[in-house]
């Protein structure tokens, strides 16, 4: 009994993520969250996922989440200033002011180190 192969589109992450876009793209910022929720099931480390998740959760007043998120792109990318400055502006967003100093901080002393 032969089996055709497995369609892996709906398992990859990038075409997930860009369907996920597609969705926010077209005004369904809510859609968008739950389906790059699913990326992080099977790539809990995709960087984009978790970079836009903490933008469209922001958006959608779910500041913990969102906070959560913008952490985990700077946990997963600790040398990337930008990373930080994400950060930053999602912590200025949610209305946590030391903290985005904190974190812009840490941008600007990555940043030195590369000059």
């Amino acid at each position: 009994m032969s089996t055709a192969p497995e369609n892996n589109d709906s398992a990859n992450p990038d075409r997930m993520y860009d369907a996920a876009h597609k969705l926010k793209a077209s005004g369904d910022l809510a859609g968008a969250v739950d389906a790059l929720k699913k990326i992080l099931e099977i790539a809990p480390e995709h960087v984009q996922t978790h970079m836009a998740l903490a933008v469209y959760q922001q958006k959608l007043g779910q500041l913990d989440d969102a906070i959560f998120h913008a952490k985990r792109v700077a946990e997963l990318n600790p040398t990337d200033a930008f990373s930080f400055t994400q950060l930053s502006v999602i912590y200025q967003r949610c209305g946590k002011i030391l903290e985005a100093e904190d974190a812009m901080a840490r941008a600007r002393e990555i940043q030195g180190h590369r000059h």
